[in-house]
């Protein structure tokens, strides 16, 4: 069974309809750093619950409505808005945060990365580089989930690329003379296009895990670790494919 993920922005949401001490949860439910400082801060007590019971508070709640048009929430203040000003955008369903908050400037990095593996898979192609081209789907397909689980507040499942797991990954990205025959190599301009790009969208990926770790800290701890190693691995995927370009693995698979 899938553990549920609660949130500061989840608390936030119930916290102005149903005040009080003790809130029940169901059993196993996974608190994030900051939905434990918020529930620290309002002296609320969790009480959990055998799976199959329903809990007596922090059930789903419906979606204000009134006169006919639902109510926002600011997911700062659980303060009900009347409208969603220009400012303003959707964190989850109806609650709003402004613009510059750091999980919005996260999506919108990770939005560039996806749009940058599209740019270098046409590359690729029109080079007649197609495994690189399908290599590079497996991770924008990665780039889509590690989206979804952000989104919807879910764990990101474990991931494998290039028919590796996340250990062998990091073994691989670290240990280039080892696994593909080459030293580590320095982006050139006379490496050609494809791999110009590839370099490209290796920094890209960099600066999204960048962004997601901002967007998921405190200041002192981090929540989300799952997504900000997802777009590690992701990085160092970029750049074993890189690698393999350079070391000729492409030009030997084609032969196989």
């Amino acid at each position: 069974m899938r553990q549920k993920l609660l949130t500061d922005a989840q608390l936030r949401f119930r916290w102005p309809r149903e005040r009080g001490t003790i809130w029940e949860v169901e059993e196993g439910t996974i608190l994030t750093p900051s939905a434990k400082d918020f529930l620290r801060e309002h002296g609320i007590t969790l009480q959990f619950t055998r799976a199959g019971q329903t809990p007596k508070a922090m059930t789903r709640v419906p979606i204000p409505v009134r006169n006919g048009r639902a109510v926002y929430v600011d997911a700062a203040t659980g303060e009900e808005l009347a409208e969603k000003g220009e400012t303003m955008t959707h964190l989850r369903g109806n609650l709003l945060v402004p613009k510059t908050h750091p999980r919005i400037e996260f999506r919108g990095r990770l939005d560039s990365l996806m749009a940058g593996i599209l740019e270098v898979q046409v590359t690729a192609e029109e080079a007649g580089e197609q495994t690189i081209a399908e290599d590079l789907e497996e991770l924008l397909g990665a780039a889509r989930e590690i989206l979804a689980a952000e989104v919807k507040e879910q764990p990101l499942p474990q991931m494998r690329l290039l028919g590796m797991d996340s250990g062998g990954i990091r073994h691989c990205s670290h240990h280039v003379k080892k696994t593909l025959g080459i030293d580590h190599p320095v982006p050139q301009r006379d490496m050609g296009r494809l791999c110009v790009e590839l370099n490209r969208l290796r920094t890209q990926a960099r600066e999204t895990e960048l962004s997601a770790a901002r967007a998921f800290s405190n200041g002192t701890s981090f929540c989300r670790t799952d997504i900000i190693e997802g777009l590690n691995r992701m990085s160092s995927c970029i750049y074993i494919i890189f690698c393999r370009k350079l070391a000729g693995y492409y030009d030997r698979e084609e032969q196989r």
